[in-house]
């Protein structure tokens, strides 16, 4: 019923700068949250920066100064500005995102996620 695609991984230079975008679409009655995660070969998935309905954001500490979360809520789409790419940034970027579901009749919180998209930063 949901769909996340996601565009704008790719190869870069130490230094350089990516963004990433997640349009989410279909049955979507209300985004409480939206986030990316990154998954490296051989690690856990783990937060990288993540923004609520609200507007607070919160990041890894290894991503801040460096990388800018943003939402278009209309379009129900995120954004991650990555600045000043380093290799240890080198990984898989999921989106997520953290919805209410009201088709039971009574309100759930449900997660989904993106398909990935492969962030690769050269020496």
């Amino acid at each position: 019923q949901v769909q996340l695609v996601e565009s704008g991984g790719g190869l870069v230079q130490a230094g350089g700068s990516l963004r990433l975008s997640c349009a989410a679409s279909g049955s979507i009655s209300r985004i409480n949250a939206m986030g990316w995660y990154l998954q490296a070969p051989g690690k856990q998935r783990e937060l990288v920066a993540r923004i609520t309905s609200g507007g607070s954001t919160n990041y890894a500490d290894s991503v801040k100064g460096r990388f800018t979360i943003s939402r278009d809520v209309a379009k129900n789409t995120v954004y991650l500005q990555m600045n000043s790419l380093k290799p240890e940034d080198t990984a898989v970027y999921y989106c997520n995102v953290v919805r209410t579901d009201y088709s039971s009749g009574y309100p759930r919180y449900l997660e989904h996620w993106g398909q990935g998209t492969l962030v690769t930063v050269s020496s």
